[in-house]
């Protein structure tokens, strides 16, 4: 199964983004601490790269992120020309309160005060955009919720300190191109719900946790025995948790839900479903794959037109 959402406002946002990156200073891309590289928009890539615009990536909600893979994810960004990352959580007034030094020091052609800052926050669906504008300036207003696509246009705001702020809406890319990357965003609830199976993702998210914290996993629903794979994890939680249907079947959909509401509040444990090196092996395994027959290439294409 592959996972794909580009609601057709999207289309709009990413050309107003594209008009007001020609007139901003510095873009601040909000990533999902959880997923990095896959909450990372090759739209938003390509934009600032064609204006040459600097960028400050903010990897949020880190308190729900393996501490040791973000470490690893700000060596792996800051190696990145142009590019300063740091790990925070944008629900924390301390944390957000380092943004405008940091804007600055990535920006020093606007540190006389002569002509302002102007920032431009952007990053895909549901990563805390909303709620980082919110902070930065001490004030409710850009809608926040637990929703991907809850901001629909642009808003700019003075910061102060000789800075403006732009928020964006939400912007996924047409085509999610590797199927591990769809269910990661999906996992993290960065895409709608009505264009996802939870009892796949959970399967898919149950995968990840036998193999890279099986621990928490255990002690989370107490399994007497390993699962075997991430369909039978899904399984397991429904027996623990008591989830079933008439008859006494296993209600999956329930369980799933369950799982997925766990990892995503963080009651699982603090989670990284990728690092870089994971990362490096989905693409080398990526490339390796042999390629799609004719007839398969052609429906492709197909639903792409």
């Amino acid at each position: 199964m592959s996972i794909q959402w580009f609601p057709g406002h999207m289309t709009s946002a990413r050309k107003k983004a594209a008009e007001t990156m020609a007139r901003t200073d510095l873009v601040i891309e909000v990533l999902d601490a959880r997923i990095p590289e896959a909450s990372c928009n090759p739209m938003i890539r390509e934009l600032r790269e064609f204006r040459q615009r600097p960028c400050l990536k903010i990897l949020n909600k880190t308190d729900l992120a393996d501490p040791e893979a973000t470490r690893a994810w700000l060596a792996h960004y800051e190696r990145q020309p142009g590019v300063k990352a740091v790990a925070l959580s944008c629900k924390k007034p301390g944390d957000v309160a380092r943004i405008p030094k940091l804007a600055q020091a990535l920006a020093p052609h606007r540190n006389d005060g002569t002509k302002q800052l102007r920032l431009m926050i952007m990053g895909i669906p549901n990563v805390g955009k909303s709620t980082l504008m919110n902070a930065l300036l001490n004030r409710r207003v850009a809608k926040v919720g637990d929703e991907p696509a809850v901001t629909k246009s642009q808003q700019t705001f003075d910061l102060g300190g000789h800075m403006t702020v732009t928020d964006t809406p939400g912007m996924m890319w047409p085509k999610i191109a590797h199927d591990s990357d769809g269910f990661m965003l999906a996992a993290c609830h960065a895409i709608g719900r009505n264009a996802v199976i939870d009892e796949q993702v959970a399967a898919f998210l149950g995968d990840i946790l036998l193999a890279r914290y099986p621990g928490e996993l255990a002690a989370r629903y107490k399994f007497k025995t390993q699962p075997a794979d991430g369909h039978a994890v899904v399984e397991e939680v429904a027996r623990r948790r008591g989830c079933l249907i008439k008859g006494g079947g296993l209600d999956l959909e329930k369980a799933a839900g369950l799982l997925l509401t766990d990892f995503r509040a963080g009651a699982i444990g603090r989670i990284s479903l990728e690092t870089p090196d994971t990362r490096a092996q989905m693409l080398a395994a990526a490339r390796q794959a042999p390629a799609a027959a004719p007839d398969e290439q052609a429906r492709e294409e197909d639903a792409d037109e």
